[in-house]
């Protein structure tokens, strides 16, 4: 049977600004992409996020991002390649401290927002991502969408990169992402998002909005925590990959 990990993005609170319930999200995630303070997340709520993590067993990912907080790391930042090896490094190393103190430890990355969509073709930045996690741990393996420039320059570097899906995404016909910026850039149909990702588990397809059939290998799906519905979206994808017999696990 296949096996396929569910990740989403949480501990995106800040200060008293709540966004999201992580810990509700946790209860059908394997995997949680934690805000590292640049664009979401601050030292208090990123150590509730890893410590809720480590009790609910779900494996501890990086959610970098540019250092963009009045953005919510949306808007591309055009620094240079070493200012954002840098700024990813200090990302890595602030949330590795507060896995630590909760128990557990980071077991990959995942660049956010708009530096996660500058990581398909931008090869200055997606160098720095790789640069700095080399830095880092080469061991930890990098999330990202599939066909990314940096998984290409993951492999050449011998880190392991994960293709990933979105449950809650529309997709265009070359495999990418409907923009944020487009009224229908988000799925909120929940029988919708469970047919596409019982699909992608079985059939490795995904149907974008113009009705093509696209080839995605991916061995993640990522449901977004600050979506509309979110915790009851990723339940109804738990419990349909679930009774659809595939296995549901973290892959780090």
């Amino acid at each position: 049977m296949p096996t396929i990990d569910l990740n989403a993005d949480v501990g995106e609170s800040f200060g008293r600004w709540q966004l999201g319930d992580d810990a509700a999200m946790f209860e059908s995630v394997t995997s949680g992409n934690i805000a590292c303070g640049f664009h979401a997340g601050d030292p208090s709520t990123i150590r509730a996020t890893c410590r809720a993590a480590v009790d609910a067993g779900v494996s501890i990912g990086a959610h970098v991002a540019y250092r963009d907080l009045a953005g919510f790391g949306r808007r591309f930042v055009d620094c240079a390649s070493g200012e954002l090896a840098d700024d990813v490094l200090y990302q890595l190393g602030a949330l590795d401290a507060f896995a630590r103190a909760a128990g557990g430890r980071i077991g990959y990355i995942k660049p956010h927002g708009a530096l996660y969509h500058a990581m398909i073709d931008h090869e200055p930045h997606a160098r720095a991502v790789i640069e700095a996690l080399r830095a880092f741990d080469p061991t930890l393996p990098i999330l990202a969408l599939p066909g990314a420039r940096v998984l290409e320059l993951a492999d050449t570097h011998g880190i392991r990169g994960v293709a990933e899906a979105f449950a809650d995404r529309a997709y265009n016909a070359d495999g990418t992402l409907v923009s944020r910026r487009k009224p229908d850039a988000l799925i909120k149909d929940d029988e919708t998002i469970v047919a596409n990702m019982i699909r992608l588990a079985e059939d490795g397809v995904i149907i974008a909005r113009d009705g093509t059939q696209v080839r995605v290998a991916a061995e993640s799906i990522c449901v977004h925590g600050d979506s509309p519905g979110a915790v009851t979206t990723a339940q109804a994808v738990r419990r349909a990959l679930d009774d659809a017999g595939i296995t549901i696990a973290a892959f780090a």
